[in-house]
């Protein structure tokens, strides 16, 4: 599978070498890498792939994603927590390295992302925020994905297609 291009960025899936690296925390030689990447939440994703791969096999393309800046340099992950459930849909997450956040690459690679997870016969994709994190509830938004309930902690979005 290739990486999903935007304008300004490369979703590229992980593979499980890359994921070994981001969990230890050591790129190899060609790797390029933003400071702070991976991030504690990209090293918990490739974990939890690498887990997922030597249980049942590489989940692609509803696994993880490096999220890569025109310079080639990775600035975060995004990606599905999973295939589509029973009525196909799937929950996505993402995250990006301090210096990156503010630029709009997140929304960039969410909507990049929407559409392909539609043109897989996903049926919805949904997401969460806590409350108090308003850029990643404007991610969402930005990419056209609406709130749709909440609770004490978190608000949840979701974006639906009919198959």
């Amino acid at each position: 599978m290739g990486d999903l291009m935007t304008e300004r960025l490369a979703l590229h899936p992980i593979s499980v070498d890359e994921a070994e690296q981001m969990a230890a925390g050591r790129p190899d030689a060609e790797a390029r890498w933003e400071p702070g990447f991976p991030t504690e939440g990209d090293v918990s994703v490739a974990k939890r792939f690498l887990e997922h791969c030597a249980a049942t096999g590489d989940p692609q393309p509803f696994g993880p994603y490096v999220i890569r800046r025109w310079d080639h340099r990775a600035i975060g992950g995004m990606g599905f927590h999973g295939p589509p459930d029973e009525q196909g849909s799937v929950t996505i997450g993402y995250g990006l390295v301090p210096s990156a956040q503010g630029k709009g690459y997140a929304s960039e690679a969410l909507r990049a992302l929407l559409p392909f997870a539609r043109d897989q016969r996903v049926t919805s994709v949904k997401g969460d925020a806590d409350h108090d994190n308003t850029a990643s509830q404007h991610v969402m938004t930005a990419a056209g994905m609406r709130q749709v309930g909440e609770d004490e902690r978190v608000k949840y979005y979701a974006i639906s297609w009919s198959r």
